[in-house]
Parts: structure tokens; C-alpha cells; sequence
């Protein structure tokens, strides 16, 4: 084999990595999102949740379908073969804690998109159309964190429990990801924390204490280790495909 062989089965290791990590994000929530069907507060948030889960289960289409056929890898891997961070695969609680989680991850994502549009690596283009969906999906989550933490004493107790109960899976998010080597990891999550610190005083909540880095901190998905909700996750996403093996619609 020669040097250029090399350099090239890395490099195409490299992205695969990377897409697996990024499409079994999406793939993840975009299925929590899609659990709120008829169970929304209000008729508008069914539309909204339904929007956001369809952008991300179109990204997720992408990103998988640059490692192999998509519906395989969605309907057919073994728990410990998903990369997703373990803040997605997190139940979705109440109303609030959905928004709790969707705060996090959509500011994370909108971020890191940003910041891949802006390169010229293999994401890009995708990148360049994913955030301006996740400057949607930020400015939802946005927009009900502050109703909610400025809001009732009930909805202000709801909004911080949410964000107490998953400020320990954030420190994953910024945690390096091959094939993403053009990514300011400390630079990220830094623009991530004002961001997110911003949004929560104008709420009139306060940033979660606690660890989100080191042992007392969550965060192995990118490793292939899941928490305890995702295995229910998964069988009742991968049911119909694999009681129907090779069937079409």
C-alpha cells in the first residue's frame, strides 16, 4: 500500500467517524422530538417540534447515507455501534425539560455548523443549509426558556429543573471528533456558554452548578455507551423494520 493509499483509507475513516457522530445526533433527537406527536401543550408545538425533528431527521439522512445505506444504520446497529451524545438519547421529561435539552444542544449545533459552513472540509455544504435550521431551532428553544423562566412560579421551578437534571451531559458536546480536525473545540464551547449564560439571565434563571467535565460528569456516547433510556429507544425505533425484514411501502 502506498502513502497515498494511506492517507486517503484515513482520511475516509476520518469522515465516517465524523457523519456517524453528527447523523446519530440528529437520527436521536429527531426521535424524542417526534414522541411529542399529540402529546404537545399547545396545537402550534406540535407543528414547531414536528418541523424541528424533520430538519434533523433530514440531516441525519445526509450524514448517514455518506457511511452507508441509511436505513441500515438506522434500523439495524446494535446499541453500543450509535456515536450519538448521551444528552439526546435523554427522555423527554415534562415540557420544560425538553426545552432544557433542546437549549443545549440546539445553540451547540448552530454553533458547530456555523463554524463548518465556514471551512472548505466535507461537511461544508451540508453545514451551509443545516444552520440555517438550527438558527430555528435556537430561537424556539430561546424563545420558550424565556416564557418559561419568566413565567410562573411553577414554569420558572420546571424550566431549572430541567436544565439542573442535564447540565451534566453538555461537557460531551465539546469533547474533539475525528474527522473534524478544522473545529475550535475550546473556542466553541466558550461562544456556547455566553450564549447559553445570556439566554438564562434574561430568563432569570441561573447557570446549573455541578460538573459537565472529569469522573462526576456524564458523556461516553461518542464511545458507543449509552445510558439506560436509550435501549428502549432504540427497540421501539428498529420494531417495525425488524419485524418486517425487507418489506417496502
Amino acid at each position: 500500500m502506498t502513502g497515498t493509499d494511506t492517507t486517503d483509507t484515513t482520511s475516509s475513516t476520518a469522515v465516517t467517524a465524523a457523519a456517524l457522530a453528527l447523523g446519530d445526533d440528529a437520527l436521536i433527537l429527531s426521535h424524542r422530538l417526534g414522541e411529542w406527536a399529540g402529546h404537545a401543550p399547545v396545537l402550534e408545538e406540535e407543528v414547531a417540534l414536528a418541523n424541528i425533528a424533520l430538519d434533523l431527521l433530514g440531516q441525519a439522512r445526509i450524514l448517514l447515507s455518506l457511511v452507508g445505506d441509511e436505513d441500515e444504520l438506522a434500523f439495524l446497529r446494535e446499541e453500543r455501534s450509535f456515536r450519538n451524545l448521551q444528552l439526546v438519547e435523554q427522555p423527554n421529561g415534562d415540557f420544560a425539560h425538553t426545552i432544557a435539552r433542546q437549549l443545549f444542544f440546539s445553540f451547540y449545533q448552530h454553533e458547530l455548523y456555523g463554524e463548518l459552513a465556514r471551512g472548505d472540509g466535507p461537511f461544508a455544504p451540508l453545514a451551509a443549509k443545516a444552520v440555517k435550521e438550527t438558527a430555528y431551532h435556537r430561537d424556539h428553544a430561546e424563545q420558550w426558556t424565556l416564557r418559561l423562566g419568566d413565567g410562573t412560579p411553577e414554569s420558572h421551578e420546571r424550566m431549572r429543573a430541567g436544565l439542573d437534571a442535564l447540565w451534566k451531559y453538555t461537557g460531551e458536546m465539546f469533547q474533539p471528533v475525528e474527522g473534524l480536525d478544522e473545529v475550535d473545540w475550546a473556542a466553541l464551547e466558550g461562544r456556547w456558554l455566553a450564549a447559553v449564560t445570556g439566554v438564562l439571565e434574561r430568563a432569570g434563571l441561573a447557570l446549573p452548578e455541578g460538573p459537565r467535565t472529569g469522573a462526576w460528569a456524564a458523556g461516553a456516547g461518542r464511545q458507543g455507551l449509552h445510558t439506560e433510556p436509550f435501549g428502549r429507544l432504540i427497540a421501539e425505533m428498529q420494531h417495525l423494520h425488524r419485524s418486517h425484514p425487507g418489506a417496502s411501502w
